[in-house]
């Protein structure tokens, strides 16, 4: 199977690489839109209805118009439908403020840009090595809690992670918290028990991590949401982090330190692989 992405554009398969986007997409010029990423497992979504749930979020917060379900699942359909069945991957989903100027402004009426691709992954590590960035999330953004293309940070964040040698890099806030990676949430273990960050911390709210907290309440693991300072990645026992494609992930070393993957990283894992198992659309 071919590693290229299918791609559907505003109602058709597109070949990927060829341009289908305007070039004055509001999405482009200013970052004007949100997006989601979906496991694909078996060449099915895992949790899709959560993602739509939490693009419609997205897109509020943005002011752009609410999500058209039936738009975005016509899209969907056709790219899981183009080729036999993805067995890992991911499925990710744009919404921007299509044509626009180019300035912050948006144009009135303007048609909004649906954009639906999936593609292969290769499977992860058993264990990450985490690197904390120098720089900090804004726990007060106008856009915290929202998905948004606006990716820059992120990109710039991982890349030092990458040369660190390490798989995903993690941010505090200005308030000196720890926070998020730039595609996960993280938790500690302290003194035998998970604690992970609010989302007051301006961390978003993960699909995964959202799962997570309601099965483990369910099935009585005790899971703490409290601020934690950054340097508690310095002192916690066990961490680890979870991700819509990385589900539950223990981390062997933050920086120079190392850690034990331990008994409460492997429960989280445990007890989310067997709640997913019980279907897609939890």
């Amino acid at each position: 199977m071919s590693d290229r992405p299918r791609v559907w554009v505003n109602g058709r398969l597109v070949e990927a690489g060829v341009g289908q986007i305007s070039p004055v997409d509001h999405g482009l010029v200013v970052g004007d839109g949100a997006f989601e990423t979906v496991e694909l497992v078996g060449g099915r979504p895992f949790a899709l209805t959560r993602h739509h749930r939490r693009l419609e979020r997205s897109l509020a917060g943005l002011g752009l118009a609410p999500l058209d379900w039936d738009r975005v699942n016509e899209g969907i359909a056709a790219v899981l439908g183009d080729a036999p069945p993805i067995e890992f991957g991911r499925l990710r989903y744009f919404v921007t403020g299509g044509p626009g100027a180019l300035g912050s402004e948006r144009l009135p009426n303007s048609q909004a840009t649906y954009v639906v691709a999936a593609g292969p992954l290769a499977p992860y590590p058993p264990s990450y090595v985490l690197h904390v960035v120098p720089w900090a999330r804004n726990e007060r953004a106008a856009t915290v809690g929202l998905k948004t293309t606006s990716y820059a940070e992120n990109v710039i964040a991982y890349a030092a992670a990458k040369r660190a040698g390490a798989g995903e890099a993690i941010f505090g806030n200005t308030r000196g918290e720890l926070c998020e990676g730039t595609g996960c949430n993280i938790f500690v273990v302290i003194d035998g028990i998970i604690r992970t960050p609010p989302l007051t911390s301006g961390a978003l709210a993960g699909v995964t991590r959202e799962l997570l907290l309601e099965w483990a309440a369910q099935d009585g693991l005790v899971i703490l949401e409290e601020d934690l300072p950054l340097s508690v990645l310095q002192t916690a026992d066990e961490v680890f982090i979870t991700s819509t494609t990385r589900s539950v992930m223990p981390v062997h070393q933050v920086d120079d330190r190392r850690l034990e993957i331990g008994p409460m990283t492997r429960a989280a894992s445990a007890l989310f692989n067997a709640h997913a198992a019980e279907g897609n659309d939890p």
